[in-house]
């Protein structure tokens, strides 16, 4: 049976092609119809379909999602009786038309996230390690993904990277790897969030056995890297989860998206939030925002109702105030999260809380932090909007 356009299709094609306008890629998150990896639908007047995909290389880490969901659109499809799918790679022309379609009119190797940006970059940082960072920005990821927006998560702590095993992307020393056509990177997607780590990079070794030790101009380089080679597509919100302290990737941040917003992590205690201060001051001398600050493992509920503050209490509050003053505005405290056995538990088996166990008290603060930030004011005087009057 010869080839058709699909304006040339019978009806049972038709529905089919219609269909399949619902399968989404699941790391670019674009219609497979749209991106160009439909090549053709065949149906006989019996209802029986054959659709032939293409994969952008060979041994596309989500194929078998890819394979499974066009399957299924295709069977759902009016008049189809029996469906199958064929399934092939594209050739260096087709990528290269893939390539077009997914970064439109930008170019290749574009900047992203530069100052004409109207994605929402948002880094997250603390004075300290171990006051949950990490687990914080994830879950703020996901509960921002849960409220319909388009996120973006770079796990910017190259040292101590967490993100891939809290979101479900590790598992058994094994982290999910990003698709790579051409020059072009695609990010595993995890709970609607498009995911990015250097974990991903360390090929066959076991990231739970393998340290990280590179110096200031490798650490400049990978961050710009993720930034430039990485596409995240059109985001409302790019999170960075930055490493503990002032080193470095802050200051390579602050250089690469002086545009950025800051939020701050710490605990109750008072040595952590002097150093946390600090963190948010280093961010203020790039031209970063601080938006606000998040205070974590701020107590342990008991069964009988009482509250024990295993890191004492008020070092949120305080590194809010230390922070607002006359040139800078409040700086308000957004939440204060308490410790939780269930929060917890989620994140080291993949499953973030705020989507497992909405309301659990940590996830369900999370998730009103989460409502705070994206109420947040964001300037955008100076920038084009892409918007053309005629």
């Amino acid at each position: 049976m010869p080839d058709v356009a699909r304006e040339d299709a019978n009806e049972i094609e038709r529905g089919v092609w219609a269909a399949l306008d619902g399968v989404r890629d699941p790391e670019i998150l674009r219609p497979v119809t749209e991106l160009g990896m439909v090549r053709r639908v065949r149906a006989d007047a019996e209802g029986k379909a054959e659709v032939s995909i293409l994969l952008t290389i060979a041994g596309c880490p989500a194929a078998r999602r890819i394979e499974a969901d066009v399957l299924a659109a295709a069977a759902s499809a009016p008049g189809v009786t029996a469906a199958a799918v064929e399934v092939g790679v594209m050739s260096p022309a087709e990528r290269r038309a893939f390539t077009e379609r997914v970064r439109g009119d930008r170019g290749a190797r574009p900047q992203q996230f530069g100052k004409d940006s109207l994605t929402r970059v948002i880094a997250v940082t603390s004075g300290k390690g171990g006051v949950g960072k990490s687990s914080l920005t994830a879950g703020l990821a996901v509960a921002l993904a849960a409220r319909g927006l388009s996120v973006g998560l770079v796990d910017a702590d190259v040292f101590g990277f967490s993100i891939p095993g809290i979101l479900g992307l590790s598992r058994d020393g094994a982290i999910a790897q990003p698709t790579r056509v051409d020059d072009m990177i695609l990010p595993p997607v995890a709970h609607g969030v498009k995911v990015i780590s250097i974990g991903m990079f360390l090929g066959d070794q076991d990231p739970r056995t393998t340290a990280v030790s590179w110096r200031g101009p490798m650490l400049h380089r990978t961050i710009e890297q993720f930034l430039r080679d990485v596409w995240f597509g059109d985001l409302d919100v790019l999170l960075l989860d930055l490493p503990p302290g002032t080193g470095d990737i802050a200051i390579s941040v602050g250089q690469l998206l002086p545009q950025a917003e800051v939020l701050v992590v710490t605990t109750p205690q008072e040595a952590a939030a002097d150093v946390a201060v600090r963190s948010a001051l280093v961010a203020r001398q790039t031209g970063q925002r601080v938006i606000g600050v998040v205070e974590n493992m701020a107590g342990l509920a008991q069964p009988d109702g009482t509250v024990v503050d295993v890191f004492g209490s008020g070092g949120g509050a305080l590194v809010a105030e230390r922070l607002s003053d006359a040139e800078h505005g409040d700086v308000p405290l957004l939440g204060s999260v308490p410790l939780s056995p269930a929060f917890r538990a989620g994140g080291d088996a993949g499953e973030p809380a705020v989507l497992a166990d909405p309301e659990d008290p940590a996830a369900a603060e999370l998730l009103r932090v989460a409502d705070r930030v994206a109420r947040i004011g964001r300037g955008l005087a100076g920038r084009p909007l892409g918007i053309s009057l005629r």
